[in-house]
């Protein structure tokens, strides 16, 4: 279990970096399931109190960047100035991802720092020359194991296939620079046996394991059939290893070498999360360079898995990359950010269906969620001019909100802030909100409310308080998934005024029952989740 902001490090803020994203084109689906997931776990642990940092960048280095820029007719600097202006920041604006940085491994305050780690590896005897001929993914950027390679079919037949991009793999025969990876074989397979948690989830821990049992073999660091990446410092005919340059980002932009006031109360990575194809870079080399280094390793390697269409993984090279403004456009940047984190279980592989997206909007979201909170505030305005009454009548009903409550908000902390179990965690929170629906069903305040004695009367304003604090819960559990909606409903409870702003209040406090006080303004603003149009058609 990740530690809690009481038992971090003092001052060190809690760290967590997505992949730095290939700017061979622009983002679909799966590059914003993962930047979504940061993104969540990150507004979380901020609404714990905690001091924390989210990463993400792009990696702008590497042959298949400079084909693709070919293929467009400018340099690579140019095409990786264009995705990332024209596409890259502005889809994660779009979808409120509160990023504190955002790395480009051409930037100067990247390429210095790697130069100085791989000189740093060299001067102390972990990198040598050698040469090697193997197959290669342009794709991956990897040299791939023959037993890895799929037999090609069709107009490929004859070829042998990387596995990840089901395309031919090209014979390399260079002369390049070794770093000593298999020395750190036994090193790597120590740590992961002290450290369970550090690959998460268990199918991921275990591909690493098998594969670091075979025994690991020396990592080329360096290519010189191309010029587009860092120069080798000692050796300017070889450029270094794109994934060698692109893992080193994750210390890059926290200051290493440069800033060590700011890389002390940062570094390392408290959450690294990443596809599960890239599951090896990140858990094997990356680790086996920072023991190198004499530098801490992160707390945690999550690897999500692949969003499927079709029954192929969503990329753009199988064709199948879904811009996420496709969806937004119909369905709302809210509900795509709670679409799949709650569909699909973090770390497995999930299916996307424009059917089931609409189907889980209408139930969950409009009819659950949504209707819930205009009937509320609805009742309010009717029964109590728009001002929350006290409740003074509380029953055995109540009680057992009150309990449901204080679960629902102590499974979700753990399950998000903890776990990275995204989908559990806000189930926990919607199975609270059927049951404030059941409870509603169960008390009829439209009946109570024909009883005007006293009685009655108190009895109407207990379930409606009731109501409205649960729905002030619900806001604050559901603020880092939905942010903008779960503002709508903490404006329209008046809980601003009275509680002030809705990202200072703390998650492991949401369950504490009785916070939004009576004589708030409740008002019926806007639809939280309004009815959804036809899908459009192409």
């Amino acid at each position: 279990m990740a530690a809690t902001g009481s038992e971090k490090q003092a001052g060190k803020a809690f760290y967590v970096s997505t992949p730095i994203y290939y700017v061979n084109d622009a983002p679909h689906l799966g590059h914003a399931y993962t930047t979504v997931a940061g993104d969540v776990l990150t507004r979380w642990h901020r609404q714990r109190g905690e001091k924390v940092w989210y990463l993400t960048g792009t990696d702008e280095h590497g042959q298949k960047i400079m084909r693709t820029a070919d293929a467009n007719g400018v340099t690579p600097q140019e095409w990786a100035d264009k995705l990332v202006t024209e596409a890259w920041k502005p889809l994660w604006e779009h979808l409120e991802i509160a990023n504190d940085d955002f790395i480009r491994t051409t930037q100067k305050r990247h390429t210095d720092r790697v130069q100085e780690f791989v000189q740093d590896l060299y001067d102390k005897g972990e990198i040598y020359k050698g040469g090697y001929e193997g197959p290669y993914c342009v794709g991956c950027e990897e040299y791939k194991l023959p037993g890895e390679l799929l037999d090609g079919e069709g107009e490929y037949a004859g070829q042998k296939l990387c596995p990840v991009h089901k395309k031919p793999v090209e014979i390399l025969s260079e002369e390049n620079y070794f770093f000593k990876l298999s020395a750190y074989t036994d090193k790597l397979l120590a740590h992961y046996e002290a450290n369970p948690d550090f690959i998460q989830p268990e199918s991921a821990r275990n591909e690493v394991l098998n594969f670091v049992r075979q025994g690991l073999q020396d990592l080329s660091i360096s290519r010189s059939t191309f010029d587009w990446g860092i120069p080798i410092p000692w050796d300017a005919k070889h450029v270094i290893y794109v994934w060698v340059d692109a893992l080193l980002n994750y210390a890059t932009a926290v200051g290493y070498n440069e800033n060590p006031e700011k890389f002390e109360s940062t570094f390392p990575a408290d959450v690294h999360l990443v596809g599960k194809d890239i599951l090896r870079f990140h858990a094997v080399i990356w680790p086996a360079m920072l023991m190198a280094q004499g530098l801490p390793l992160p707390k945690k390697v999550a690897a999500n898995g692949w969003l499927m269409v079709g029954g192929e993984k969503m990329s753009k090279s199988n064709l199948t990359g879904i811009k996420p403004q496709d969806l937004t456009s119909h369905f709302g940047v809210d509900a795509y950010r709670w679409y799949f984190l709650r569909a699909i279980a973090f770390g497995q592989d999930g299916s996307f269906s424009w059917e089931d997206f609409s189907a889980r909007y209408t139930s969950e979201l409009a009819n659950d969620y949504g209707n819930l909170a205009s009937r509320v505030a609805a009742m309010v305005g009717k029964y109590f001019g728009g001002t929350l009454p006290e409740a003074s009548a509380d029953s055995e009903a109540e009680k057992a909100i009150h309990a449901g409550l204080a679960k629902a908000a102590a499974e979700a902390d753990r399950k998000i802030g903890d776990e990275l179990d995204f989908q559990g965690g806000i189930l926990a929170v919607f199975d609270f909100v059927k049951q404030v629906n059941g409870y509603i069903t169960e008390q009829e305040p439209w009946k109570v409310a024909k009883d005007d004695s006293e009685e009655g009367r108190a009895r109407l304003a207990t379930i409606l308080y009731t109501a409205a604090e649960s729905l002030r819960a619900v806001a604050v559990l559901l603020h880092p998934v939905m942010p903008e909606t779960s503002r709508k409903l903490w404006d329209s409870l008046g809980a601003e005024a009275s509680l002030g702003a809705l990202a200072d209040q703390r998650v492991q406090e949401a369950g504490d029952w009785g916070k939004l006080p009576a004589g708030a303004t409740v008002t019926k603003g806007a639809v939280l989740f309004p009815r959804l149009e036809e899908k459009p058609t192409a």
